[in-house]
This record gives structure tokens, sequence and C-alpha cells, in this order.
């Protein structure tokens, strides 16, 4: 009797896996040998592309997790429920089957309907959702991140991680601007185009249809990059052959510049100011200039203990050089952030810049009429920061004419 009632809980196990309706199912009250075991629960998952049955058995005082195939965790059902497991509840998208043993031995199987209609849900607990997804999508596969099945390659994890963190950074900053304001976007400096492409590929989901330029001074990348735009069906997405401070764009709502570097940074922000960008985004690299007018000059100030070490001495012009670069932003009209961001485990940390353009503060393409008190404070603010530190002058500020 016993085991045509656990045979019937593993048949309906097996219609429920097959028919793709089963949600879950537990296991408990355990009178078995196994020391401190006292649940499992079981529900499917999806791991390189296939269904499999995540196991956690748990302990009293640990978990432990296993995998199984269709017919490996039918098997294993089945042997738990013959040797310990005196309760099982098995959970389909519509029914509740509960099998269970009393004191005496006996067996029964009982089977209900859900009054609320329960989804299955494939995703392992592991798996961190992305807004740029490895699967069905030809550029990633084109650029080497992934197979041909869309799984990404081993040597090319950290670049997919790096790809949804800078993207996940951009859609809050995104989310701040009013809404559609973003029409035209230039990645200064877009090398291989990773980002470029992955940026494209939000825009397109937010339902945002902005036209999105690489900028990039190796010819061989802008042809590869302009095919496989080309193969993607990316008809708004373009790569340009040119230098940051040689190109010169009509209209610029998104302005991003990674790791330009030294005053490269400041040719970016500058082309983003003149052409009122609504949001100006850089990850400077190197600080050349501003760590070669330091070390020219050698003002005497209370860092002198520091700065007579090389590293430290790199360390403060980096901080300087980025700290004038937001004031410059701000005294345009620039709400300004800077945070530090790590793109993927093997790289430093990075230093990233912000611009939102403010709307309390009137300020188009650097043209200024009439200064305002907060401005007149920055200049000052400018002006005291570069005679404490000995900088004769800032290669943005030059750019601006200020």
């Amino acid at each position: 009797m016993e085991m045509n009632q656990t045979t019937k809980f593993i048949n309906h196990l097996r219609e429920a896996i097959q028919q793709e309706v089963f949600v879950k199912l537990s296991l408990g009250n355990y009178k078995g040998e196994e020391q401190n075991l006292k649940q499992i629960f079981v529900k499917p998952v999806v791991i390189k592309r296939q269904t499999m049955y995540a196991f956690t058995l748990r302990y009293q005082t640990k978990d432990i997790f296993k995998n199984f195939s269709f017919d490996d965790t039918l098997s294993t059902i089945n042997n738990y429920l013959l040797d310990g497991f005196n309760v099982a509840t098995l959970f389909t998208t519509t029914e509740e089957f509960i099998l269970e043993r009393n004191l005496k031995g006996a067996v029964k199987l009982r089977a209900s309907q859900l009054k609320n209609v329960k989804s299955v849900v494939k995703t392992h607990d592991k798996e961190k959702k992305r807004l740029i997804a490895a699967v069905d999508n030809f550029y990633l596969n084109a650029l080497g991140v992934t197979d041909g099945d869309g799984t990404v390659l081993k040597h090319a994890q950290d670049k997919f991680r790096q790809i949804n963190q800078y993207v996940e950074i951009l859609s809050s900053l995104i989310k701040e601007l009013p809404e559609n304001s973003i029409h035209d976007v230039v990645d200064m400096g877009s090398g291989k185009g990773y980002l470029t492409f992955a940026l494209y590929d939000y825009l397109q989901q937010i339902v945002q249809k902005a036209n999105v330029v690489g900028v990039e001074f190796r010819k061989d990348m802008v042809e590869l990059c302009n095919a496989i735009a080309q193969q993607s069906s990316f008809d708004q997405l373009s790569f340009v052959e040119g230098t940051i401070d040689s190109y010169q764009p009509q209209n610029i709502d998104l302005l991003i510049a990674l790791h330009a570097c030294d005053t490269a940074t400041d040719d970016a922000i500058y082309k983003g100011i003149k052409a009122d960008a609504e949001l100006i985004v850089v990850a400077p690299c190197c600080h050349k200039q501003i760590r070669r007018e330091i070390e020219k000059n050698k003002a005497q100030n209370d860092l002198n203990f520091l700065t007579k070490h090389g590293i430290f001495l790199e360390r403060q012009a980096e901080m300087v050089t980025d700290g004038l670069r937001a004031l410059i932003l701000e005294y345009f009209g620039y709400k300004t952030k800077v945070f530090e961001f790590v793109s993927d485990v093997h790289t430093p940390k990075n230093v990233m810049v912000v611009g939102i353009k403010s709307k309390k503060l009137k300020v188009k393409g650097g043209n200024l009429e009439v200064l305002s008190e907060a401005q007149n404070k920055i200049l000052q603010k400018i002006k005291d920061t570069k005679a404490y530190f000995g900088i004769g002058y800032h290669h943005l500020e030059r750019l601006l004419g200020l």
C-alpha cells in the first residue's frame, strides 16, 4: 500500500516536471538515520541553459546544495521517501499534493486545487539579474564575450560583469534626467566598442531612440564595430575615426569618456559643456598635466610632508585634477558627483566624475554674461586651489577660457 501511494506521488512529480508546471517540493518530518538532517527543498533551475533541479538539504547547523538531472531527481526523492521522510509536499502551478506517513506506518496521499495559480521560476539563486543579457545577443558573440549559445566565455567573465556594472551606473544617472531627453550620445574613445554597444542596447530597451556615436582613432576598430552594428541591425549606432580633440559633434545630450588619458578627459568635458550636454560621464586615466605643474612650482603648504613621496604626489595630483574638473562643471551649471567604482575583480578602483545639467542655473554652451554669486565663489575656490598647490593652469580651465 505504501509503495503504491509513494509511486503515485512520484508519478505526479514526473508529470509536473514533464508538463513544466513543477514549482517546488519539500520533504519533512525526517526520522531516518542521517544525523542532523531535517528537511529537503527542491526547485527547478537553469544552469548552462539546461533545466536542473536544485536540492537544499537542511541540517541542524548547515545547508548543503546539490543539483540533479530529471531522472536523478525522481530516484533521489523516491529513495528519501522510503528511507526516513514522513511528509512530502509537491506544488504545481495549480495543485498541491501531500504525502504523509503516520506513526503506524500508514501512508496517505491527498490532492487539492490551489486558489491562486503559481508560476514556475527557474532562475538560479546565484544568478544575478543583469540589464545586458548574454543570450541571443549577437554583438556580445561577435566581440568575443559569449559563444554561439549565449554562454559567457571563461576569459570574458570579468568583461561581462564590467559591461553590466557600467550600464547599471548609467541607467541610474539617466533616470535623473527629464524623460526622453537623450537623443544624441557620443562615446569618446570607444575602443572595441563593448560599452558603446551595451549602452545602445540598454537605450533600446527603455525606448530611448537615441543616435549613438563611438569615436575611436584606430581605423581597424572603427571598421570592426561598424560591421557588427550593421549585422546587429543597430541602425542608429555608428563609429567614426578620429580623436577626442578633433571630433566636432553637432549635438550631444550624453557624453561619455572612459579612461581617456590625461588631458584627453578635459577635451571630452569641454566638448560636453560647449554642446550643453544633459549628462557628462568621465572616468579619467592618468593625471600628468597637474602633477607636472605641482612638481615644477614646488609650492610650500601643509601637505609637503606627503607630496615629497612620489606615490602620494601621484594620488594628490589625481584628487586635485578631478576636484578642479568637478568645480569647473559646477561653474557651468552642472550638479556633480564624484565616486569610486570597481569595474571588475582584477582591475584597480576607478574614479567616475559625473555632471548632470542643472535647470536652476541657466548656462548654455559656456556662454556667461552675468556671473552669479555661486559662480564667483567657485572661481575663487579654483584660484585658491591652484595657488595652494602651485598650479599655473588646468587644461580644462584653459580650454574654456576661465
